[in-house]
């Protein structure tokens, strides 16, 4: 399975059988934002059931030994039901509104964060699961008087 990532676009590859592309607008997102993308078939040449992308939050307490990580799934959002072919495209847009984000925190006293991760996965006809992980940014706007 070969998976490459570049700024706000993921590549999913597994070796002479799938190559596609999401393409996002952007890395940084407010709480009630929108996320806006593509998905392009380059290489397709298994059979694809269906496609879905999660929104995931990751919070990390603790440090050390005594780290505690939970990963919850916000959202499951399906993109795709069956067989897409190559040079086909996918439009994606997906509303944050609805979701119960809070602003990611990095890292805080060295004891505290909290991340969140586009995570896209395809399950194939043999219900084998594939999937690539990029963490985006969420933030607050600021309120105006």
């Amino acid at each position: 399975l070969l998976l490459y990532v570049c700024s706000m676009q993921m590549e999913v590859g597994i070796e002479e059988c799938l190559h596609m592309e999401f393409e996002y607008g952007k890395s940084k997102y407010h709480l009630k934002d929108v996320i806006v993308g593509k998905i392009y078939f380059l290489l397709v040449r298994i059979k694809i059931k269906t496609m879905e992308l999660e929104v995931r939050r990751r919070e990390s307490t603790g440090s050390g030994t005594n780290t505690y990580v939970e990963t919850e799934t916000l959202s499951k959002f399906e993109l795709m039901d069956g067989v897409p072919v190559r040079g086909e495209s996918i439009p994606v847009r997906l509303f944050l509104g609805p979701y119960e984000l809070t602003p990611t925190y990095h890292n805080i006293n060295n004891k505290f964060s909290v991340k969140y991760f586009l995570n896209l996965v395809l399950v194939d006809e043999e219900d084998r699961r594939y999937f690539k992980q990029q963490e985006i940014t969420v933030y607050r706007l600021s309120e105006k008087s």
